[in-house]
């Protein structure tokens, strides 16, 4: 039977029915509990280019300079106000041995050798024996800047990486935030050089973090301690620092050093009598700071500087008579030994470190010992390649992250187990990884291939061409 419903009340259940949706609507629009929903907006694209690279540690450079000099237009992502990562934002001013173990042959060359003899021209290197070379790092931000310039790479300072763009399944660009505002590099290829394989976690390919991670060290320059030594000839700064008869001493760790070539006190021909010398030190450390994540890496920047200062108070107080000032620079940024790595196509593993296995893809050649330091107390385990190993490689299939179409990895971000990484991480061996990385982007433009694709021979005679050491 139907039944009639006077025009006035219709319109009134009609209203509130309509109201009822619309709050139903906004309800279901309401963002989460604790998060706030930013409103859709275009960003606007800042550059155009073949590769980009997001991080301009040396490995981010040297990977942008490698495909830029093949012909690729190149634009390179840092953070900070200048290039080179741990070696100049960390202080960290070792680049280990270039040479096989017995030193018959040279295995690291390319961009590693020849920023070294850029350094060289101004007496900001020295060669320490066959087992190191210590670099004025401040010196080395120029030389850096420069390479970016002669290879008319674009650089983007003072910026930081936001979100990658993926259309069916390919990074087509990536989101930055700067001084400017919100805004997009569009490119073809792509290289994670972040040290925590941002990009690829932000992607959503497989990354994972060990459950104990190397604790990260914050380096500072120290100066007068050829001083104190002279006044205290027993005065040992690696021992100093954990000695506990001192309050100011610091939690039991591992503590080296070097000298700073160029320094008055510490040229290329040997000290200056009377100078004023000046030595990095680095016997910090943070444990249980996974740096990948910004609260912990906040912790730690700031627990790593209160450790510096407790060095320096007690160096202040117990050698100085109470007066000056020991400290002379602190880093920009803590130095990360590890965080976050990608799932590539190949886990490096200790076994293949040990034995020196030879790899049909090998982009990266090293002798540094595994190294790993304790996560949780003073410990470092240090193992040596086997007695008939002169070196051991690092596979390009262990930059690939599993399932990338156009996006490889370069540095600490690799895929390796413990040990391996251990001996892997150090500057020499990732630097070869940002070349060979830069290399393949290149041939992956060049070849119409995904980064899986490649043809990795012809990856290692682009390489030797550009003066890298293929063996």
């Amino acid at each position: 039977m139907k039944q009639n419903i006077p025009r006035r009340d219709f319109l009134k259940a009609a209203s509130l029915m309509a109201a009822g949706a619309l709050n139903a609507n906004a309800r279901a629009a309401e963002p989460a509990p604790g998060t706030i929903r930013e409103p859709a907006r275009d960003v606007p694209i800042a550059h155009e280019c073949d590769v980009c690279v997001v991080g301009g540690s040396c490995t981010g450079v040297f990977a942008a300079v490698a495909a830029a000099r093949l012909g690729a237009t190149v634009a390179v992502i840092e953070s900070s106000g200048f290039f080179g990562g741990v070696a100049t934002a960390g202080l960290v001013n070792i680049w280990h041995s270039l040479d096989d173990r017995p030193v018959k042959q040279q295995i690291i060359a390319g961009l590693t050798t020849e920023t070294i003899g850029r350094l060289r021209k101004r007496d900001a290197v020295r060669k320490m024996g066959p087992g190191h070379y210590v670099l004025n790092t401040e010196i080395l931000k120029l030389e850096l800047d420069k390479l970016v310039v002669e290879a008319k790479i674009r650089p983007f300072l003072h910026t930081f990486f936001g979100a990658p763009v993926a259309e069916g399944g390919r990074m087509s660009a990536v989101i930055i935030e700067d001084k400017t505002g919100r805004r997009a590099i569009r490119a073809k290829l792509f290289v994670d050089a972040t040290g925590d394989a941002d990009v690829a976690h932000r992607m959503g390919l497989e990354t994972y973090r060990r459950e104990h991670v190397q604790p990260p060290t914050t380096c500072c320059i120290l100066r007068g301690l050829k001083a104190i030594k002279k006044a205290h000839p027993d005065f040992n700064i690696h021992k100093v620092v954990f000695d506990k008869k001192y309050p100011q001493a610091i939690r039991d760790g591992y503590a080296w050093s070097a000298a700073v070539p160029g320094d008055c006190g510490c040229p290329p021909e040997g000290p200056v009598p009377g100078a004023d010398d000046l030595l990095m030190l680095a016997g910090t450390r943070v444990h249980g700071a996974d740096c990948s994540d910004a609260d912990q890496l906040t912790r730690a920047e700031m627990e790593g500087r209160r450790q510096v200062d407790s060095i320096c108070e007690l160096l202040r107080e117990h050698f100085l008579g109470g007066k000056g000032v020991p400290l002379v620079a602190l880093p920009a940024k803590i130095g990360i030994r590890e965080s976050r790595h990608v799932r590539a196509l190949h886990e490096l593993t200790v076994d293949e470190l040990l034995t020196g296995k030879r790899f049909p893809d090998a982009i990266a050649n090293g002798t540094y010992r595994i190294d790993v330091h304790s996560a949780s107390g003073a410990g470092v385990k240090f193992r040596e390649l086997n007695k008939d190993v002169p070196f051991y490689q690092i596979p390009y299939a262990s930059l690939v992250p599993r399932g990338a179409k156009n996006l490889l990895v370069a540095g600490r971000s690799l895929d390796a187990d413990e040990q391996a990484f251990g001996g892997v991480r150090v500057m020499v061996n990732c630097n070869q990884t940002g070349e060979a990385a830069g290399v393949a982007a290149w041939l992956a433009l060049d070849s119409g291939a995904d980064v899986a694709a490649i043809d990795t021979a012809r990856l290692r005679a682009t390489l030797k061409k550009q003066g890298a050491a293929v063996v």
